[in-house]
């Protein structure tokens, strides 16, 4: 183990408030594609104002459900990874005590990960963009994986989007806020698999150290905070996190391998 996680992990075991924000990139490994990779991130090929702005939903639906058809797909089918798992055990062990997402995956829940803040939405419910009813997304889901069937809301026939964050909205009030006071109350925040380049849940960190936190970042590739970092681990979070809080907590019981904090065995 590098010195740099010896050093994460010392600053953790001495925390008293850790705070975790988390990215597309520790989803990466669960086979969900991130947004920026160069050569397979989603906006490399295709124009997100074009398919995930709200401006272009609000013109054309059918392009947003086009596009975000696989990936519901793979969201659905997706399981978490050992990254996933590591951070459910940090919370269980009583040490993370909020976990910040800007995924809509919804594996932190499936780890079982409890104290999770979604900034970017979710694909629970969806809303009619004509009357506001809101309403669960599951059986219209279904459908939509099925033959592509534009959800519809069944009081006014508007089409119901799926309550995730699209580009030029904002991020949800109730959600963002205590995203915010669990920044500012950080004494470590610790950055798993996000390139900090959206905003304003890329400035949390930022926010966090303003208010005297010790920042880790660990990522795949530089981020847009590093400069602010006190440690920065380079690697595949899969990889990376669980040899990390291995060095917190010990390693886990052989029994860990086959059921995970949250997970049942049926």
């Amino acid at each position: 183990m590098h010195d740099e996680l010896i050093r994460a992990a010392e600053l953790i075991r001495r925390s008293r408030y850790l705070v975790a924000l988390t990215g597309a990139g520790i989803s990466t490994p669960s086979g969900i594609p991130d947004f920026r990779s160069e050569g397979s991130g989603l906006w490399t090929i295709y124009d997100p104002m074009a398919v995930a702005s709200i401006w272009a939903f609000s013109r054309r639906p059918e392009a947003f459900f086009e596009w975000v058809r696989p990936l519901a797909r793979m969201i659905r089918e997706a399981r978490p990874n050992p990254a996933h798992y590591a951070l459910a055990r940090l919370e269980a062990a009583g040490i993370l005590k909020a976990l910040i997402t800007q995924n809509i995956d919804e594996l932190h829940q499936k780890a079982g990960s409890r104290n999770v803040i979604e900034v970017h939405g979710h694909l629970r419910e969806a809303t009619c963009i004509r009357c506001y009813r809101k309403v669960p997304a599951e059986p219209h889901l279904e459908a939509f994986l099925q033959d592509g069937t534009i959800p519809r809301c069944e009081q006014c026939g508007g089409v119901l989007k799926p309550d995730i964050i699209l580009f030029g909205e904002q991020l949800p009030a109730r959600a963002f806020l205590a995203a915010q006071q669990e920044a500012r109350r950080a004494d470590v925040f610790l950055v798993a698999g996000s390139s900090l380049e959206v905003a304003p849940a890329g400035d949390l960190p930022i926010l966090a150290k303003e208010h005297g936190a010790r920042l880790i970042i660990m990522n795949l590739s530089p981020t847009a905070a590093d400069r602010y970092a006190d440690l920065w681990i380079r690697g595949d979070v899969a990889e990376i996190l669980p040899q990390l809080v291995d060095a917190v907590l010990g390693p886990a019981e052989a029994s860990a391998s086959t059921t995970h904090p949250g997970e049942t065995t049926g």
